[in-house]
């Protein structure tokens, strides 16, 4: 690739450091490229470095040996400059032979450099190319981004470093702890056995733009229960319990809220694990059931598909084209919201139908 040494030139890395995006579901489309990384090089240490956010989601994964977690958060408010020294003087310490930022961030760039890891590769963006020796030029199209798959944007570093194309096959571990905690959950509301389990996740920490209004999660539901015979589960993060509550309540069936308590990351990773199928908006637990190999329904507004588009062929993904998007704004900025508000429950229903009926011809139930 342009603007990448060979690896050759650094030898083989001892101790290999990859700073990892903040965002869910961004961490989750790089796990082909953590994948990548941990089978070309199985004798180097390889240290992630995360956001506290990150750490539920990683517990359980192959693709490294240690994780450093760094608050962004704190390094934010007010301790941003005694955070970053202090990391830095701890990534001196370790003394990295590679740093590989899968983090778009100048601070990511700037952190490494000051830490004095030798090879530092990562894509020139954001002003922080000088702070790269191996830098990877950004995609373009007409002088704006172009719209490419987080997947091959990732996997594009890898192959840089001499791995072969990691692929799209998106990958997470769940733990015992959190697997015998949603075991037990799932047994005393005796769903498991004899019902289609249909997992509703209907919150967006990306803003109010991507959800789905909870009407129509709530009229979904009902046919759900009525037509397949279905038991409706519906998770939230913090602060959207009020979402997932104003949903149940408005069905006329039961369902059941994952509240109490609120499931960690590490637990919904369990739940989505053992369900039939998710319906969920463009949002981060869509990935976690191509990565378990669920069936999954993902409802797109403001959006671009295609910047998290992978084969994986037991998802599909509802949505209308509006002269207005795809704008990839987190609140409409015309107030309308008809991107959202344009899909309907019938659309939705037709798919998951579809896979719910692919599944049980198959054989199929929830993972064991």
């Amino acid at each position: 690739m342009p603007g990448v040494q060979p690896s050759k030139r650094w030898g083989e890395p001892r101790k290999i450091l990859v700073v990892l995006p903040t965002w869910v579901g961004d961490f989750v489309m790089a796990t082909p490229t953590l994948r990548a990384l941990r089978r070309r090089y199985p004798s180097a240490q390889i240290t992630l470095l995360a956001n506290p956010n990150l750490e539920d989601l990683i517990r359980g994964g192959t693709w490294m040996d240690e994780v450093i977690v760094w608050d962004a958060k704190r390094r934010r408010r007010g301790q941003g400059t005694q955070g970053l020294w202090r990391m830095s003087a701890e990534l001196r310490r370790r003394r990295f032979d590679w740093a590989v930022l899968l983090s778009n961030s100048f601070r990511s760039a700037l952190l490494v450099r000051l830490g004095g890891v030798t090879r530092r590769v990562g894509y020139a963006r954001d002003g922080r190319g000088f702070l790269l020796n191996d830098p990877l030029p950004v995609p373009r199209a007409d002088g704006a981004f172009a719209v490419r798959p987080m997947v091959e944007y990732y996997g594009a570093i890898a192959e840089a470093l001499d791995c072969p194309p990691p692929g799209d096959d998106l990958e997470l571990f769940t733990t015992p702890d959190c697997e015998e905690r949603i075991e037990q959950r799932l047994e005393t509301l005796d769903i498991r056995e004899h019902r289609p389990l249909v997992v509703i996740a209907p919150g967006a920490s990306f803003g109010s733009s991507k959800c789905w209004p909870t009407e129509r999660f709530a009229a979904l539901g009902d046919r759900l229960v009525d037509e397949m015979g279905a038991a409706v589960l519906v998770t939230c993060g913090p602060g959207e319990e009020q979402i997932a509550h104003d949903i149940c309540e408005a069905m006329a069936q039961t369902s059941i809220v994952m509240d109490a308590p609120l499931l960690t990351l590490g637990d919904l990773k369990s739940l989505i694990r053992h369900c039939h199928l998710l319906v969920s908006n463009d949002t981060g637990p869509r990935h976690f059931a191509k990565a378990f190999g669920v069936p999954v329904v993902a409802i797109f507004g403001p959006t671009a598909p295609e910047w998290t588009d992978t084969s994986y062929p037991q998802e599909r993904r509802v949505l209308i084209k509006v002269d207005c998007g795809p704008c990839q704004k987190p609140i409409c900025p015309l107030g309308h919201l008809k991107c959202m508000t344009g899909v309907t429950v019938d659309m939705v229903m037709d798919a998951c139908r579809e896979l719910l009926q692919i599944r049980s011809s198959c054989g199929q139930g929830a993972a064991p």
